[in-house]
């Protein structure tokens, strides 16, 4: 029997990942342990298109199974933008936040800050290029490692951001194709089920913005990576573009 290979993903920015068969490997930390044990809720709550947490590889990294499919790059391809793709991604994140209402516990450790008010757990990066395709399919959702407690809109205005699409005219990330973005947004609202307004998501698609442009740019100073200033420009462009369209 040949032993199966191991090749490194793309992706990963911040924390290596190499597949090795059916397998998925990722240096593991403090966190790891409540990623695990989230992932292991959620299962249990018969949500199947996260991945299901194995333990820990013999060299101590994190093992998760491997969902097949393809994970989108920017630029994104225009189906990513359907509508069915919209619902899909806004009911799942609605199933997220429903299973962990509670599931935080002091003795949690979590990578990312929590927000507050922490409602649930957010994904914080519920995005395209974290969605898992198959014949253009939504089929799954990777990258856990930065969930931590949040407010729901926290991970609903990303997911606005990313997927309506609300970007600014001048981002190289946005469509080709013209969308009418306002009702979009409010299909996405709708098909969560969230109370939020319009005016309330987008607010905090701008406070999301600004939380990432501070974010990599301590990112850029720690590691000494100046590309990632293209990044926060981006997001401070964007954010600017939003403020326009907030009453």
């Amino acid at each position: 029997m040949v032993e199966p290979v191991e090749k490194q993903l793309k992706g990963g920015n911040t924390t290596p990942v190499a597949r090795l068969g059916e397998q998925v490997l990722r240096e593991s930390g403090p966190w790891t342990a409540t990623v695990q044990k989230l992932l292991t809720h959620l299962r249990d709550q018969g949500i199947d298109w996260c991945p299901e947490p194995q333990g820990w590889h013999a060299d101590g990294r994190e093992s998760l199974t491997y969902l097949k499919g393809k994970v989108p790059t920017y630029p994104l391809p225009d189906w990513v933008y359907d509508e069915a793709v919209l619902t899909t991604a806004a009911t799942w994140l609605r199933q997220l936040h429903d299973a962990t209402v509670g599931f935080d516990a002091p003795a949690h450790v979590w990578r990312a800050a929590r927000h507050q008010p922490a409602e649930v757990v957010c994904h914080n990066d519920f995005a395209p290029y974290n969605f898992v395709f198959r014949d253009r399919q939504l089929v799954g959702v990777i990258d856990w490692d930065f969930a931590s407690p949040g407010p729901r809109l926290w991970d609903l205005a990303y997911l606005a951001y990313r997927l309506v699409p609300l970007m600014g005219p001048d981002n190289p990330d946005a469509p080709t194709a013209s969308y009418n973005l306002m009702g979009r947004l409010r299909l996405l609202r709708d098909t969560y089920g969230s109370d939020a307004s319009t005016q309330d998501i987008l607010r905090m698609v701008v406070t999301r913005l600004d939380d990432l442009a501070d974010f990599t740019r301590g990112q850029s100073k720690s590691t000494g990576n100046t590309e990632l200033l293209d990044h926060v420009r981006g997001y401070e462009t964007d954010a600017a573009f939003l403020r326009t369209l907030v009453s």
